[in-house]
């Protein structure tokens, strides 16, 4: 099938209407928000409904963003199974906290999905309705987590639906599938049509004609052939033909299989229309917003979307998966990541520019996609104002444009990349987000910069970092000055002394005086941050937000902050997972004192709570260097009598396949292992217990 040559912008339109559906009918999710009581409040709806700092993760947006990694981490040169995204589950889920709808076993289809899984019920039959009955098979969410299956195949709707069968399979069945087909056909259609009925008759080939899911789209098609113009008579023909009175379970696919539809219809193609119309009619808001929001960006594309509703996003989203470092999402380096897997799938080579826009071990910005901002802010934008360039670039079209406004002697403004988020920017603690900095001392951070000053004094910029204890500003080079030339800026990032990092950026100022006040313009280009870190972690500067101590992701247990130290105590195998996802070789050291239980230690090049190193005390006097993959492996152990209430230095060394344990720096194993080369570190208790971390160094 043919990749379109506007494949990347339009994958980028996708993800951009998505997460704008997702926010607009957020705030009206709950069950209490009638399409009665939304009317009466909010009226006609045009724009969005609630103003947020930082929207918070929602299960919308990390199903999309994370199942389909299971191509990246199991199905990279075969075709995609069930248990690969299985296996995706159980690896990137934190039981209990984030990610899905955690809504209790029989409640919540993914709750219950997740738990068939971990009793090693294998994907489909985790879903099946064998296994879990018709009601809980047959929930919304086969339709929800699926978007970026159709962003893969683009005018390739069966292989589209084949493969989000194949990952809604592992928690839904039957309507539940085929929503899940029908909508990644939707998606995969409205890469090469220009009309929504077109891609409603097409996509609808790709599930059973004889389907409630079909009867329902015939209905709702059937309702607006004879009432186009009265969307709010369509949803009352829902209500009382098609309602949740009919169909179990908390949220089921049906109801709002007919509401997408619907919107769809009703919005003609319009993307804001489209996802007003689907927030205004209620029931599931974010998921349906969310859903046609896909379909209706793909098919106008970027310029389909409209500034009200692209702005506030701001190119940023988070996540809450058990990487705090994956967490922090750019939506044009996800729209690349989604593209060169469509290249892959399709076995097209991908275009060199996209190829060389897209580093996926560092932080890479290019501003190449139109209107692409990369998640930067301002924190005076009555003096500086933020938009792309689509002309000018340091190699290539696009830039950060930075439009500095009668700024005179006094006067300091920060342009950023948030590189870290605290429970204070958000609103609620919707999915339990989870952080980990995409930035640590000891890396480089570099960026292309241009200065034209139009009026006054020079223009000042000065590099800066800023840590997220104490708020600081770290001067980090120094002040350029210059004039329509362009600069490279670059820098070490210092040692924060046990903080972390919150923003890196430009501190923007100028000597200019009241009467003649500095206007001009800043151009940005080729932000990156790459390199080895080199940090430590102290206690002292930490906090517990979302359920977890910064900056770790707890799998299971109870982890809290004791004067300077992180203690651990469960009665159950947990874990705690933390740093840069892609971190290679390292040395990671740690004070530790184990209370009770019999394993504890610290984990490493950890792709996920199921894969990864581990290292430390066993029972028996013994300790040991192991591999989770999945399955746990000892690769080798040794005597070594340690004892309760006392403390140890442990050292992990992992320099390319070897992997060495020291303990109060007395070298006791090395194995030689190439499983995995890079991941998340962390510390772990196999049989629970209680234990006291501190001095955490990572090098």
């Amino acid at each position: 099938m043919m990749i379109p040559n506007d494949y990347l912008e339009k994958v980028y339109a996708s993800i951009l209407a998505m997460n704008a559906g997702i926010r607009l009918g957020a705030p009206v999710e709950p069950p209490e928000w009638t399409a009665e009581m939304i009317q009466d409040v909010f009226g006609d709806i045009t724009d969005y409904v609630k103003d947020y700092n930082v929207f918070s993760a929602d299960d919308d947006a990390n199903g999309p963003i994370f199942f389909i990694r299971s191509l990246l981490d199991h199905a990279k040169d075969r075709k995609l199974e069930p248990q690969d995204v299985a296996k995706t589950w159980l690896n990137y889920l934190r039981e209990g906290l984030g990610m899905i709808w955690w809504g209790g076993d029989q409640i919540s289809t993914e709750h219950t999905a997740y738990l068939n899984l971990k009793n090693g019920i294998t994907a489909h039959r985790s879903g099946s309705i064998e296994q879990n009955g018709e009601i809980l098979a047959e929930q919304i969410g086969g339709q929800i987590f699926i978007d970026s299956f159709g962003l893969i195949f683009p005018n390739n709707p069966e292989r589209a639906a084949e493969y989000a069968e194949i990952a809604a399979s592992v928690s839904h069945d039957r309507n539940g599938i085929y929503g899940a087909r029908f909508i990644a056909a939707c998606i995969a259609l409205a890469f090469g049509k220009s009309d929504v009925h077109e891609i409603i008759q097409e996509a609808l080939k790709q599930i059973p004609e004889e389907s409630t899911y079909t009867k329902v789209v015939h209905a709702v098609m059937e309702f607006h052939k004879n009432n186009p113009d009265d969307f709010r008579a369509c949803r009352q023909f829902l209500e009382d033909e098609w309602g949740y009175d009919k169909y179990g379970g908390v949220c089921h696919i049906i109801p709002n299989a007919g509401l997408c539809i619907l919107a769809l219809l009703y919005g003609e193609g319009d993307v804001s229309r489209t996802i007003e119309i689907a927030t205004m009619c209620g029931w599931d808001t974010d998921c349906n917003a969310g859903t046609v929001g896909s379909i209706v960006g793909a098919l106008n594309g970027i310029d389909g979307i409209a500034p009200n509703y692209r702005k506030p996003i701001n190119d940023s989203i988070v996540a809450s998966s058990v990487s705090g470092y994956l967490n922090i999402v750019d939506l044009p380096t996800f729209a690349k990541q989604v593209a060169l897997l469509g290249y892959r799938e399709a076995n097209k080579e991908a275009p060199a520019e996209l190829v060389k826009s897209y580093k996926e071990k560092e932080i890479y910005f290019d501003f190449t996609l139109p209107g692409s901002t990369h998640g930067f802010r301002t924190s005076y934008p009555f003096k500086t104002f933020l938009r792309n360039s689509e002309n000018k670039g340091y190699t290539t079209s696009g830039s950060l444009e930075i439009i500095v406004f009668r700024m005179y002697q006094g006067d300091l403004s920060t342009v950023f990349y948030r590189t870290f988020y605290r429970r204070n920017l958000f609103m609620d603690e919707k999915y339990s987000p989870t952080f980990a900095p995409t930035a640590y001392s000891g890396q480089t951070v570099s960026m292309k910069v241009r200065i034209e000053r139009l009026h006054g004094k020079a223009i000042v910029l000065t590099p800066y970092i800023r840590t997220t204890s104490d708020k600081k500003i770290i001067k980090t080079a120094e002040p350029i000055i210059g004039n329509n030339i362009w600069q490279t800026i670059e820098f070490t990032i210092p040692d924060t002394n046990g903080d972390l990092i919150e923003e890196v950026g430009l501190m923007i100022h100028s000597d200019s005086s009241r009467t003649k006040r500095a206007f001009g313009k800043i151009f940005l280009d080729e932000f990156r941050i790459y390199g080895k870190p080199s940090y430590e972690i102290d206690f002292n500067k930490q906090v517990v937000e979302f359920k977890c101590v910064t900056p770790f992701a707890h799998q299971r247990g109870n982890w809290t902050i004791e004067e300077d130290k992180m203690v651990m105590e469960s009665d159950e195998d947990c874990s705690s997972y933390t740093g840069h996802y892609y971190m290679e070789d390292a040395i990671i050291e740690a004070k530790i004192t184990p209370e009770k239980g019999n394993s504890h230690g610290i984990l490493f090049r950890s792709l996920g709570t199921e894969q990864f190193y581990y290292a430390g005390f066993e029972a028996n006097n013994k300790v040991a260097i192991g591999l989770k993959n999945f399955d746990t492996t000892v690769l080798a152990s040794t005597d070594f009598k340690w004892q309760h209430g006392e403390l140890y230095h442990l050292k992990v060394k992992a320099i390319d396949n070897n992997l060495s344990l020291y303990i109060n720096d007395e070298h006791l194993l090395t194995v030689q292992d190439d499983t995995f080369q890079h991941g998340m570190w962390g510390l772990y208790a196999f049989e629970g217990g209680k234990c006291s971390y501190n001095n955490l160094k990572v090098n």
